[in-house]
């Protein structure tokens, strides 16, 4: 009897055993599930987050965009002007600048060009905003900081736009006093900093 009770014990201990054991697998076995469904989800919105910043679409809208500019290139003062594709067909108008200095304060002793970038929807019955773009040599600008003369009326200087190893390029002071038509869209493109410079070699 004694043997047989020992087997009883033993073989109720052993299944008690398994299950407890079984029992404990199946509650560890829980949150490890739930946290790789946890990082399944993590990676998935890295990878949206990916591709929302590689968006084909902005990609071809920005080049889209780049290829509708149009540039004006001077080679002869080393400067290139970017265009909105709305501008094709513009003209250009070449005039002069003058430097009012001397004893008398009313002697023209400098010169230099302008060149003005005409919207081609200009006409003489309907003239609108030009861009004009002053030109002088480093020299000329350095005097004219200086106040060895000064140019026209307005008591401000030009507005450096850009310059290379020869000549500073610029805006003149109120170039757009008389509000033609057109002149915010000048406005709007001088805010994207369109002039670029490019050095002179062999002048």
């Amino acid at each position: 009897m004694n043997l047989a009770l020992k087997k009883s014990i033993l073989k109720w201990a052993l299944v008690t055993l398994v299950l407890i054991l079984m029992i404990g697998c199946s509650r560890n076995s829980s949150p490890a599930n739930g946290d790789q469904n946890q990082k399944t989800t993590t990676t998935s919105g890295q990878q949206n987050t990916t591709s929302d910043n590689s968006n084909p679409a902005s990609s071809s809208s920005t080049s889209s965009v780049a290829s509708k500019s149009i540039v004006y290139k001077n080679t002869q003062y080393g400067f290139s002007f970017n265009l909105p594709a709305s501008w094709s067909g513009y003209s250009i108008i070449t005039s002069q600048w003058e430097g009012i200095g001397g004893s008398n304060g009313s002697t023209v002793v400098e010169t230099g060009p302008i060149i003005s970038i005409r919207d081609p929807k200009w006409t003489e019955k309907n003239p609108r905003q030009d861009i004009p773009i002053m030109v002088f040599t480093l020299n000329q600008w350095n005097s004219l900081k200086q106040e060895v003369f000064h140019i026209g009326a307005a008591p401000l200087d030009p507005t450096e736009l850009g310059r290379n190893n020869y000549y500073v390029f610029a805006l003149p002071a109120r170039y757009n006093y008389a509000y033609l038509p057109g002149f915010k869209d000048v406005e709007d493109i001088l805010a994207g900093n369109p002039l670029q410079a490019t050095q002179i070699t062999g002048n």
